[in-house]
């Protein structure tokens, strides 16, 4: 009897989808959709880096807040769309990036202004 070889697979290099962003194309691979709020709260300047110029519709006065909304939906999948990236892996780890800074930007001071509102007026009665 001879001994058993085991069929041979590279299990190192697992393919992702099709990598078919900057190409502007429908199909959009798992992964990509969802909520982002680096689109949401740092709307035009979050598309200027992701190739979406449509965010800077967020300029204008009364449709800002509309633009808002619809980057928060779309901004994951127009950024694919529009600009080449490396793979899902790194696609979603820049946009991960975009997230936290808009959160940290949005939060931090609106914590502080909390914080100012309670802190002045008790000091000012003293």
């Amino acid at each position: 009897m001879s001994a058993y070889d085991a069929p041979r697979s590279n299990v190192d290099r697992v393919e992702d989808a099709i990598n078919n962003s900057g190409m502007k194309q429908d199909e959009i691979p798992e992964g990509v959709k969802g909520w982002s709020w680096g689109a949401f709260f740092l709307n035009w300047i979050w598309g200027i880096f992701n190739k979406s110029y449509i965010s800077l519709l967020a300029l204008i006065p009364y449709v800002g807040f509309v633009v808002a909304i619809y980057l928060g939906i779309k901004g994951r999948e127009l950024a694919w769309k529009n600009k080449q990236w490396d793979s899902i892996e790194h696609f979603n780890s820049v946009q991960r990036k975009w997230s936290v800074w808009a959160v940290c930007l949005m939060v931090i001071p609106a914590v502080l202004g909390i914080l100012a509102a309670i802190i002045i007026p008790a000091m000012q009665s003293q």
